[in-house]
């Protein structure tokens, strides 16, 4: 294990905001993961566990305790079986799968971060969603102390969430293990109807699994959301805030306020997210909410290429960038009754 103290947690994370931790250690085997974790809670000091940094926001002041660095490698593919160490790249490990001709993940191409944090959050795009792929997950329990191996069905996952998630300082993810398609070397049915349309087919339609990886790299490059240190609009945390769901008198009011503020005519994005429940967009809320391309004036901003990415323009802090998301939260809450709800992890820090 690698130890530094008075460490600055901005360089490893994709905003590049926040404070230093108290303590920095730099794991690499499944076995330092859980001995430091051990560590830290027979003492009692505080943990923050960091993978791939592209989902989580640290305040200015930092972190006052151990910051544990997930650096683990490991990734095995039996037939369709794929086992990941928690912190292996997550995008090469998409570009693997497609290069082995398997289907299950093509459209999850280009997301930034680690492996060990796609089942915490339910990372999904453009049609796919991790969880429809995991069949285990490896954690460390804080609680009964012990390795334990969780299947699917116990992971709680729903849109951008999961058991992990809903009970944040339990488990420590150290591997994920996933099963994926042998499709004939095409990838999954198409989806969302943005891919599609770049693809030139119908929504369900299967291309090429190397085909639709590349599409969905071309868009997210075109949005900013695939890292590139020379360029700005994509030193954010991603989508900083989920799209909302809304229960059916929240869906009607929130029409109300639609046709109020924009016109009868106006129809606004809505998905199907249960019984009851209508998905939209938060990135259509937040332009109609007057909160453009490249909003504005300091060192954070939306980024030029899509709205709900917040970006650091070169030396912002955190203050900078939960000022702004407060903007455009209150905005879009003023406008259209609707209170958008943050993607990242807040460390240190609130909205």
């Amino acid at each position: 294990m690698q130890e530094t103290r008075n460490a600055s947690l901005a360089p490893l994370t994709t905003l590049r905001v926040g404070g230093p931790a108290q303590r920095l250690v730099v794991a690499e085997t499944d076995d330092e993961v859980v001995a430091e974790v051990r560590a830290a809670d027979a003492a009692g000091t505080p943990l923050l566990v960091v993978g791939g940094g592209s989902n989580l926001l640290v305040g200015d002041a930092g972190f006052a305790g151990t910051a544990l660095r997930i650096a683990t490698t490991g990734h095995h593919l039996d037939g369709t079986a794929l086992e990941l160490a928690a912190g292996e790249n997550w995008s090469d490990a998409v570009a693997r799968t497609v290069d082995a001709g398997l289907a299950g993940v093509e459209c999850l191409a280009g997301i930034p971060g680690s492996a060990g944090a796609t089942p915490i959050q339910n990372v999904g795009a453009y049609g796919q969603e991790v969880s429809s792929v995991i069949t285990e997950v490896v954690a460390y329990d804080r609680v009964t102390r012990a390795v334990v191996t969780i299947p699917r069905a116990e992971c709680g996952f729903a849109y951008r969430h999961s058991r992990f998630k809903a009970e944040p300082d339990r488990h420590v993810v150290l591997r994920v293990r996933l099963t994926l398609e042998d499709a004939g070397g095409l990838s999954g049915p198409i989806r969302y109807a943005e891919a599609a349309r770049l693809l030139g087919v119908a929504p369900g339609a299967r291309v090429p699994v190397g085909t639709a990886r590349e599409a969905v790299l071309k868009l997210r490059t075109g949005k900013g959301m695939v890292l590139d240190p020379e360029d700005h609009d994509t030193w954010s945390a991603g989508s900083f805030f989920t799209n909302p769901i809304l229960d059916d008198a929240q869906h009607a009011a929130f029409l109300a306020r639609v046709a109020d503020r924009l016109g009868p005519d106006v129809e606004p994005p809505a998905y199907p997210a249960g019984a009851g429940h209508t998905k939209t967009s938060a990135a259509w809320l937040i332009d109609r909410a007057g909160f453009t391309r490249g909003h504005g004036t300091g060192r954070a901003r939306i980024s030029g290429k899509h709205t709900l990415a917040l970006t650091n323009r070169g030396g912002a802090t955190a203050a900078d960038v939960l000022a702004l998301a407060r903007e455009v939260r209150d905005g879009v809450a003023a406008a259209f009754g609707v209170t958008l709800v943050n993607e990242p992890v807040l460390v240190g820090a609130t909205l």
